[in-house]
């Protein structure tokens, strides 16, 4: 990289690495096998302004604090080498370096309109906490019609304090939405189904985000065995205006009523019903998933390890091991069919133990954890549905 790249460099970092600063999101990496990507947020610990980084390698993200002059040296050094893009949003305006494979670097600054230099040293506290509402996709202080119906916020767009959590679960499911952007086509129609949609609050904030926010041409199915909560969902989809949002009755084993998906969703479906959406997805050739499963009851019942019995010997012991067990062989069988699954937290366990999202884009790349998989199931004595499923040639009986 050529000395003046550097200075546009250090010069784009002093100016939006500060209390202003929302986010820097470091992307494109140049090893597929190291650090996929990079958030750098800014926190107050122990009233000092720190920024957290948060690196995600594979299936697993780690975090580190720094000062500013660390936090510098660490994007810098990033960008040099490990990322080809950084992308900076701040109160003060937007920051863009591209780094071509060729090696040309392009830096973009734009400032804000109306920003000031003495924003920049505004009182952390205050910087913080509007930065804080800035991070939210659905802002505080302008009001979304569905989330005002649903009892979320308010006319005048503030939000209900006894409904805080669910707006704060919304916005954080808003976050893997976007996430998966690069993902869905924007040039043609996308059909995405939520299985078991319920009263439907992260469905219609997904159709607001993709369709009215991001202007992608989406069609997006909610599918429930309630019929109150169906008719209640359509009634206010027709009120808005939403022509590609639409809800039907039905159970998700014998849903039929398209041949081809793109983006499946499935939240706190119930124990199996979980395995019947991840098959479905699969067997469309579905190219996202997003599945926060609920209730993993039928692993519980099949564990038989002598060698675990003095542990599984308590019930909510063997329950939450069943659990996680559950949903780390529903992600190594998806990475056995080909698709990229990460195992993420959805939202902060303090607000519900159901707290663990399975991300799983397709690739195409077939993971050859076969052998790995059949070792596993014997250990534990019992074979989940998924396998049954979607990998039968698994089966160890």
């Amino acid at each position: 990289m050529k000395k003046e790249e550097r200075e546009q460099i250090r010069l784009l970092l002093d100016t939006f690495l500060n209390e202003s600063l929302e986010r820097v999101v470091l992307s494109s990496p140049v090893n597929s096998e190291g650090c996929q990507k990079s958030r750098l947020r800014p926190l107050m610990l122990k009233g000092s302004l720190v920024f957290q980084a948060e690196e995600q390698v594979g299936k697993q993200a780690f975090h580190r604090n720094m000062d500013q002059q660390e936090a510098a040296s660490y994007l810098e050094t990033a960008i040099e080498g490990a990322f080809r893009q950084l992308e900076i949003q701040s109160a003060l305006g937007t920051g863009h370096v591209l780094v071509s494979k060729k090696g040309k670097v392009t830096v973009k600054l734009k400032r804000a309109a109306g920003a000031k230099e003495a924003e920049k040293i505004q009182p952390p506290s205050r910087a913080l906490e509007h930065n804080r509402k800035k991070r939210y996709i659905l802002e505080e202080g302008r009001a979304v019609p569905f989330l005002v119906d649903l009892g979320v916020m308010t006319q005048e767009g503030r939000i209900v304090n006894s409904r805080y959590d669910k707006y704060r679960q919304i916005n954080r499911f808003l976050e893997f939405i976007e996430d998966i952007l690069p993902n869905l086509r924007s040039d043609r129609e996308t059909t995405i189904i939520d299985f078991g949609c319920g009263k439907s609050y992260l469905t219609f904030a997904m159709y607001y985000y993709l369709k009215v926010l991001k202007e992608y041409p989406v069609r997006i199915i909610g599918l429930d065995l309630k019929e109150d909560v169906i008719r209640r969902c359509n009634s206010l989809s027709e009120k808005y205006g939403y022509e590609g949002l639409s809800f039907f009755c039905g159970d998700i084993a014998s849903y039929e009523g398209v041949s081809q998906v793109d983006m499946v969703v499935t939240l706190h479906a119930c124990d199996t019903a979980t395995y019947y959406a991840l098959e479905k997805a699969v067997k469309w050739g579905a190219r996202v998933i997003l599945s926060v499963p609920c209730c993993q009851h039928e692993l519980n019942r099949q564990l038989d390890n002598p060698l675990m019995a003095p542990v599984l010997q308590y019930g909510l012991i063997k329950e939450r091991m069943a659990a996680l067990y559950t949903d780390a062989i529903r992600a190594q069988v998806l990475e056995h069919k080909g698709y990229r699954t990460q195992i993420l937290e959805f939202i902060d366990m303090e607000h519900t133990p159901k707290n663990i999202l399975l991300r799983a884009v397709y690739t195409g790349k077939e993971k050859d954890n076969g052998a790995e998989l059949k070792e596993l199931l014997t250990f534990l004595g019992a074979e989940p549905s998924i396998v049954r499923l979607l990998a039968p040639g698994l089966m160890t009986h």
